[in-house]
C-alpha cells in the first residue's frame, strides 16, 4: 500500500477498517476535552467499558449472597477462573487444559521454576537474552543462587552483535548449540520489551529440545500482541501478565501454560496448595494432595474474583474478533506508523531511528539522537501518550482493538511540532 501523511488518507483507512467499532468498547482518556492518541497498550491496556459491569456483578453477588456466592451465584466463584481458560488457550495456541489463571507473572515464573528448573552438576545453565526485562533477570539470578550456583556461570546471556539493534536468529541457535548438554533451561521473553523484537519462538524451542533442555517463555509482551502456537511448537511452559494487550487492569492476575505432557505427572515436583487439588475432593479437606488433571494443578490459592472480572470482560471482547482481522489491522497500523516516523526522520536535523525489526508486533521503539526527552514531554503535554526508556528511546504501541489511523496521523503531527520546538529552544 502507498501511504500518505495526509489526514484524509488516515480517515479513509479508518472508514474501511472492519474493526473500527471495537474502539467504542473502550474508555479513551481525554486531554483538554479531546481523546488522546494512546500508544502505551504495551504497558497498560485501556479499560473495556464493560469491565465495570462485570465487577459490579461480583459485587452484587457478594452483597446479596455473601459466602454462598462461591457456589450459587450465576457465575460461581469457586470455578470462575475456568471461564478464562478457553479464550486464553485460543490466544496462545494451546489446549484448554494447558492454561490456568493465577497469581502474577513473576510469582508464576518462580512457581514454574520449581517444576522446570531442576539443575544437576552437569546440566545447570539457563539461557536468556541479554538485558531481559529486569524482573526476569532478578528471578533467574535468585533461582540459580537458591540452587547453589553462581549467576555468572549459570546464566548464559545471548548478546546482540556490536553495532546492531536486534538479535540474530542464528546467534540464538548457535548459543543453544554451543552450550548443549549443560543447558537445563531456555527461558526468554517472546517479545523483547525494549526493542519490540519478536523472537523466533518455534525454532528456539525446537533447538533447545534437541539438546534436552526445558523451554519456557515470558509472554508478557506477546499474548494479545502476536499469533502464538505454544502447543504445536512443543513449548514446555509459559506465563504472561494480563494488563498490557489483554486490557485486564493494573497489576491484574496472570496466566500460565503447561504442555499437556506434564499434566497428571507424579514425578514432576511443584509447590502445591488447596486450589490445585482435585475439584471433586477440594472441600473434603483430605490431608493428601490429589492434583487437578489440568494446569489448575499448579494453582495454590483461592482465585481473586474481583480481579478476574475485568479480565473476563476483556477476553469476551477478544472472543468476538476474527483473528485474521486483528493481525491484518495490527500490521497495517504499525506499517503506517513506521511510514510516518520515517518520513519525519528524513527531515530531522538529527538521527531518529526505528530500532524494531520487521519481526514485530504492535510496538515500535524509536531512538532519538538528540532532544528525546523534550520531544517526549511535548507529546505527553499535547495528548499523545507514549513511554520513555532511558537513555534515548520512546516506545509506541498502536493496538488494533482501539487505536485508529487518525491517532497515528496525530502522532506524526505532534512529533514534528515537538522536534521543531526542541530545536528552537
Amino acid at each position: 500500500m502507498n501511504f500518505s501523511n495526509q489526514l484524509d488518507f488516515a480517515l479513509e483507512l479508518d472508514a474501511s477498517d472492519p474493526l473500527k467499532s471495537y474502539r467504542d468498547l473502550f474508555h479513551i482518556p481525554r486531554h483538554h476535552g479531546a481523546e488522546v492518541a494512546y500508544f502505551t497498550g504495551n504497558s497498560l491496556g485501556l479499560q473495556p467499558k464493560s469491565a465495570r459491569a462485570y465487577v459490579e456483578r461480583v459485587m452484587k453477588d457478594w452483597e446479596t449472597m455473601a459466602v454462598e456466592g462461591h457456589f450459587y451465584s450465576k457465575e460461581p466463584w469457586w470455578e470462575y477462573h475456568e471461564k478464562l481458560a478457553a479464550p486464553l488457550a485460543s490466544l496462545v495456541g494451546a489446549k484448554i487444559p494447558e492454561v490456568s489463571v493465577m497469581n502474577t507473572l513473576t510469582v508464576n515464573l518462580h512457581f514454574l521454576m520449581v517444576s522446570f528448573y531442576r539443575p544437576s552438576p552437569k546440566r545447570f545453565k539457563i539461557l536468556c537474552e541479554e538485558k531481559a526485562f529486569p524482573s526476569d533477570q532478578y528471578m533467574l539470578q535468585s533461582q540459580v543462587k537458591f540452587h547453589g550456583y553462581d549467576p555468572e556461570t549459570a546464566i548464559v546471556t545471548v548478546k546482540k552483535r556490536p553495532g546492531e539493534n536486534v538479535w540474530r536468529e542464528e546467534d540464538l541457535l548457535e548459543a543453544i548449540e554451543s552450550h548443549g548438554d549443560t543447558l537445563a533451561l531456555v527461558l526468554m521473553g517472546g517479545v523483547n520489551y525494549y526493542n519490540g523484537q519478536v523472537f523466533p519462538m518455534e525454532s528456539i524451542t525446537a533447538k533447545a529440545k534437541e539438546h534436552g533442555a526445558f523451554v519456557g517463555w515470558d509472554l508478557a509482551h506477546a499474548v494479545g500482541n502476536v499469533p502464538l502456537q505454544l502447543h504445536d511448537w512443543g513449548v514446555d511452559f509459559a506465563s504472561w501478565c494480563s494488563y498490557k494487550y489483554l486490557n485486564s487492569g493494573p497489576g491484574n492476575a496472570a496466566a500460565i501454560y503447561i504442555n499437556e505432557q506434564y499434566l497428571n505427572r507424579t514425578d514432576l515436583p511443584r509447590f502445591e496448595g488447596w486450589w490445585g487439588t482435585d475439584k471433586g475432593l477440594r472441600f473434603k479437606m483430605e490431608p493428601n494432595f490429589t492434583p487437578m488433571d489440568n494446569a489448575d494443578a499448579w494453582q495454590v490459592s483461592n482465585a481473586p474474583i474481583l480481579a478476574m472480572a475485568p479480565f473476563l470482560a476483556s477476553l469476551d471482547i477478544f472472543k468476538s474478533v476474527p483473528p485474521e482481522e486483528l493481525w491484518t489491522k495490527q500490521s497495517l497500523l504499525v506499517s503506517y506508523m513506521s511510514f510516518i516516523i520515517e518520513s519525519i526522520a528524513a527531515r530531522a536535523p538529527f538521527d531518529i531511528i526505528i530500532l524494531t525489526p520487521e519481526h514485530r508486533g504492535s510496538q515500535l521503539s524509536v531512538y532519538f539522537q538528540e532532544h528525546g526527552r523534550a520531544i517526549f514531554d511535548y507529546l505527553m503535554s499535547h495528548g499523545v501518550v507514549t513511554d520513555w526508556r532511558e537513555p534515548n528511546v520512546m516506545r509506541f504501541a498502536p493496538v488494533p482493538l482501539y487505536n485508529s489511523f487518525k491517532d497515528i496521523h496525530t502522532l506524526g503531527k505532534r512529533l514534528e511540532e515537538g522536534i521543531n520546538k526542541a530545536i528552537l529552544t
